[in-house]
């Protein structure tokens, strides 16, 4: 079994679904430690997979092997105890992607059967890339433009599994193509920062509008790692209000509404 980074929910909670997530170039599985446990702490099993291996010159294949990948990591996360291996995953499933994950999970549910094992009841898509590439100077550069988080900027700095310069190629165009013809029917939750140079706004505009069940937020000031930027905690619970949405079999809008405020004429206030 390949190596996961897991959480799991509160012993004496109920375990409310299960969330693969998929980090993207550069990142290792501690880059989603504090995004786990925040989920977890939810009653959420979470399980965080290595980085998708993309070769740009067979990018099906490569899908057709992360599928492969997809399948082997919901195995024992039925339930937290040891004997659980090869339990089925408590559902809903949903897939949770980053950067290059985003664009390997759009691309899957786009191609893939709705049988697969690993077939999710939804996707996170955060931080999906454009085809263009920026090209940071040097480390502090490339940090600026996934996250101004200084904890999270000690995570990536101080983890020798982390790649710099990952970011600095652009991402295989049929990959990405893959990604934004996506028109699968589970719900979609795209999330991109405002300050992402990685980002395409148009196309991801134009996906969010495509996709039969679809919810685009943009958060204010965040860079390419959406997840881990300085609004991780509204990130978070954007994605577990999806997740409490898809549990009550809702549509991809808020539970909580913001409700008008009518200005009364005769107020004294």
């Amino acid at each position: 079994m390949a190596d996961y980074l897991d959480f799991t929910a509160p012993a004496e909670l109920r375990t409310r679904g299960t969330v693969l997530v998929v980090p993207g170039r550069g990142e290792s599985q501690a880059s989603y430690a504090r995004l786990g446990r925040r989920l977890a702490a939810d009653s959420y099993r979470v399980r965080v997979l290595p980085s998708p291996i993309v070769d740009d010159t067979d990018v099906a294949g490569s899908l057709d092997r992360f599928a492969s990948v997809l399948a082997d990591a919901v195995k024992g996360t039925g339930g937290d105890a040891a004997e659980a291996i090869g339990a089925d995953p408590v559902h809903p499933l949903v897939l949770v992607g980053a950067d290059t994950g985003a664009a390997v999970v759009a691309a899957l549910v786009t191609r893939a059967a709705p049988d697969a094992v690993w077939w999710p009841a939804a996707v996170v898509l955060a931080g999906l890339p454009g085809q263009a590439a920026h090209r940071a100077s040097d480390w502090d550069d490339e940090l600026d433009t996934r996250t101004h988080c200084a904890v999270h900027r000690g995570v990536l700095s101080n983890d020798p599994s982390v790649h710099p310069g990952a970011l600095a190629e652009p991402v295989a165009a049929p990959l990405l193509d893959a990604a934004y013809a996506g028109r699968a029917g589970v719900p979609h939750l795209l999330l991109t920062g405002d300050a992402d140079p990685y980002a395409d706004p148009d196309r991801l505009n134009r996906l969010a509008r495509a996709l039969p069940l679809a919810r685009l937020s943009v958060i204010r000031g965040a860079h390419h790692d959406v997840l881990n930027d300085l609004h991780h905690r509204s990130v978070a619970a954007e994605i577990v209000g999806f997740l409490e949405r898809l549990r009550l079999g809702a549509p991809p809008v808020p539970i909580v509404a913001v409700q008008p405020i009518v200005a009364v004429q005769h107020s004294a206030w």
